[in-house]
This record gives C-alpha cells, sequence and structure tokens, in this order.
C-alpha cells in the first residue's frame, strides 16, 4: 500500500541508477540545488546583504538563516524520532517565499497585492514550491518541484487562508487546490514537522540576530545582562507574552554565566570576545532545543512522537526567546535611520509594481509571461507581477526599479 505522506502531486517514474535515496531525501535535494534558495543569499534577514560591510563579521542573510534552521530542526527531528530529511527541507524551504527586502518587502507588496488577496511570505513559499519554481517538464501546470505531501506540509507554518485582521496565514485563495490535496484544509493544526521547523525558526533568528548585532556594534551584551522593564514591554507588545513570564526569563538571563561573559568584555571586536559570543550563541540553542525535546518527550511518555503529537515548548524557553527577538527590533530594527530607510524600500517596491504592470508582459521575466496571458482578469494579473517582484534580491529590485524609472 501507497504510503500518502510520500505522494507528488505529479506521479514519477523511479529513479534510475543507483540512487537509493528517499522520497523525502530527494525533496531535500530539489530544494537545495533551487533557484529560490540561491536568492536568499541577496535578501535581507535583520539587516541587508553588505550593509554593515566596514564590520569584519559577515551578518546573516536568508539563505545562512535558512541553513541554520534547517540544521537546527534536523537535530531536533533525530532526537525525536521524526524523519530527518522532511524537517531538514521544511527549514531550507520555509523563508523562500520572502521578497526582496524582507519583512519589510512583505509589508509593501501586501498594500499594494489587496486586490489580488494581499502577500504573506509563508503563503508565497508554498506558491513557489508546488506553483512558480521549475522543475517538471509535462504539458500540463507546473506542479514547482514537485515535493512530497509530508515535505510540502511540514513547510506549512499557518495552515489556513487570509482573515481579516490576521496578519499570518499560509495559503492565497489561489492556492486552495493544491492545499487542499497536501492537508484537510479544514485541520488548523500544524503538523509535528512543521511546528519542529517553527520552533527552530525562532531559536535561530532570537539568537543570531542578536548575534549579528552585537559583532556589529548595535547592540552591547551588557544591555542583554542588564534587561529593564522597558524591554520586557516591547517584548510583551510586540509578540503578545505574559509579562511576569518574561520578567522571570530577564532573570535568568541576567544570571546566564556565557551571557555574563560577553557583558564582561566591552570591546566586542577582540579574539576573547569574539570567543565568548560564540560560545554564548551555541550554549543558548543547545538550551532552547533541550528544553523542548525533553518537555515534548516527557509529555508524550515516548522516545518517538507520533503523527498526532504535538511540539511542547516550555513557557520559559519561549519567554527566553521573546526577549532575545524584542532586544532585536529595540535595538536594531526600530533605529530611526533603518526606519527611513525602510520607509524608501516600500515606496521602491511599490513604484516597480506599478511600472510593471503598466509595461507587461514585455518587462516581465520570459517565465512569467505565460501566467500574465492566462490571467483572466485585473487582480490575476497583479498576482502575477507580484510573483515576479517578489523573487528578486534586493540588488535586483534596485536595478529593476532604476530600469523602468
Amino acid at each position: 500500500m501507497t504510503d500518502p505522506r510520500r505522494e507528488r502531486l505529479l506521479p514519477e517514474p523511479p529513479k534510475g541508477g543507483r540512487d537509493r535515496r528517499s522520497p523525502f531525501a530527494r525533496d531535500r535535494g530539489r530544494v537545495l540545488h533551487s533557484a529560490a534558495l540561491r536568492r536568499l543569499a541577496g535578501k535581507t534577514q535583520v539587516v541587508g546583504p553588505g550593509e554593515d560591510a566596514e564590520v569584519t563579521g559577515v551578518p546573516r542573510t536568508r539563505l545562512t538563516h535558512s541553513l541554520e534552521v534547517a540544521q537546527i530542526g534536523r537535530g531536533m527531528a533525530e532526537e525525536l524520532g521524526l524523519d530527518p530529511d522532511v524537517v531538514d527541507t521544511a527549514g531550507l524551504a520555509h523563508d523562500i517565499g520572502h521578497p526582496p527586502f524582507g519583512h519589510n518587502g512583505e509589508r509593501a507588496l501586501d498594500a499594494v497585492a489587496a486586490d489580488a488577496g494581499g502577500f504573506e511570505g509563508n503563503a508565497q513559499t508554498l506558491r513557489l514550491l508546488t506553483r512558480l519554481e521549475p522543475k517538471n517538464d509535462d504539458a500540463g501546470p507546473s506542479s514547482g518541484l514537485n515535493l512530497t505531501r509530508a515535505t510540502l506540509d511540514a513547510c506549512i507554518k499557518y495552515p489556513f487562508p487570509r482573515r481579516e485582521g490576521q496578519r499570518k496565514f499560509g495559503v492565497y485563495a489561489d492556492d486552495a487546490e493544491v492545499f487542499a490535496w497536501i492537508r484537510d484544509p479544514l485541520d488548523e493544526r500544524p503538523c509535528v514537522e512543521a511546528q519542529v521547523m517553527d520552533w527552530a525558526d525562532d531559536v535561530a533568528y532570537s539568537v543570531h540576530d542578536v548575534e549579528d548585532a552585537v559583532v556589529a556594534g548595535r547592540i552591547d551584551g551588557e544591555w542583554l545582562a542588564t534587561p529593564d522593564t522597558g524591554l520586557i514591554t516591547l517584548a510583551a507588545d510586540a509578540f503578545g507574552a505574559d509579562p511576569d513570564d518574561l520578567a522571570r526569563a530577564a532573570e535568568r538571563l541576567a544570571a546566564y554565566p556565557p551571557l555574563l561573559a560577553v557583558a564582561r568584555l566591552t570591546e566586542s571586536r577582540t579574539l576573547a570576545a569574539q570567543i565568548a559570543l560564540k560560545r554564548l550563541t551555541s550554549e543558548l540553542v543547545g538550551r532552547f532545543v533541550a528544553a523542548a525535546v525533553e518537555e515534548t518527550l516527557a509529555a508524550v511518555g515516548r522516545e518517538e512522537l507520533e503523527p498526532d503529537d504535538d511540539l511542547v515548548v516550555p513557557p520559559g524557553a519561549r519567554a527566553e526567546v521573546t526577549l532575545l527577538k524584542a532586544a532585536a527590533v529595540r535595538w536594531v530594527m526600530s533605529d530611526p535611520a533603518r526606519l527611513a530607510a525602510q520607509a524608501e524600500q516600500r515606496g521602491l517596491l511599490a513604484d516597480l509594481v506599478g511600472r510593471l504592470c503598466d509595461g507587461a508582459p514585455d518587462a516581465l521575466d520570459p517565465a512569467f509571461r505565460p501566467a500574465w496571458d492566462a490571467a483572466g482578469d485585473g487582480p490575476g494579473r497583479l498576482r502575477v507581477v507580484v510573483d515576479q517582484v517578489a523573487v528578486l534580491t534586493d540588488a535586483q529590485a534596485r536595478s529593476w526599479a532604476s530600469r523602468y524609472r
């Protein structure tokens, strides 16, 4: 009997030769070799590629972040008895829907795409995996990378369509049919592999974004070791966390030896400071991963998870991660110069969408012109233009904007 988790939307003949990889390992290879993943090297994580060029350390891009999420998720999957290739692939793929300029670009495209159903990076990831990224050469509609059902499900952090007043969602109305093939559209619980990927994502960007900010001199380690009420308030407001949990988390972090070691070294570019910071990064990742793995296995009473199980993240670990995320918001993302630059980026993307709509289909890459021709109405064609803009890197977005001014 065929395992439905291993099924692909378009059946494929067996691989020839001595390819003994599992279907999930083949999925990982497809994502790893995709153009969509490579493009993440040129897309903003927190700072843009090359933005801190004067700093010796190299800040993370969306690509390096995705590699780290995949590695953390794979380790968790092995501890929890899940298929590591499924979680690894979800980690690699989870951000490929991000447009130029990261979350700021999301805001811009969501505004200009309002008449076509908006824009959301997670929904765009599903669209890339199942439609836009080329793989099959059949005459029918593209199936994207034609990944297995299990891998696609693991990539879906928000298994529901857009709702009024809710910013996050995982599927556009245009992609509802393939979404229903992947999973029951009435079941809004992310599968356990997606839950593991989501926690790996939280751990990676909360710890690593702070590391990058310390290296760049944007955050002083002493600030983290002596968190004030302002940081706790920001974390509660921005992420909906419980202030009491956050206060206790702040006390734990303030007494955490690896963090105290970083705080004592005020010059962040010395060798001793760099070693202390890497130790802190490693210790924090291990701390948060172990907390979730141990709590989950204790809750299920088994050494291996089953499909109906859920990942259990202790409130204390979640609060500590939230404080680190709030630190990046406070000392990096809220910088006045950064906010001004982000306003310019949003204007650039909105203008580019308008100019491409006016110049389409000739202004689009040849790969997008058939979709423009097939679109039956204005919203459909707007979606094609947004798809085109979303695949661009930061530098390509600026180049295209200059070309069409």
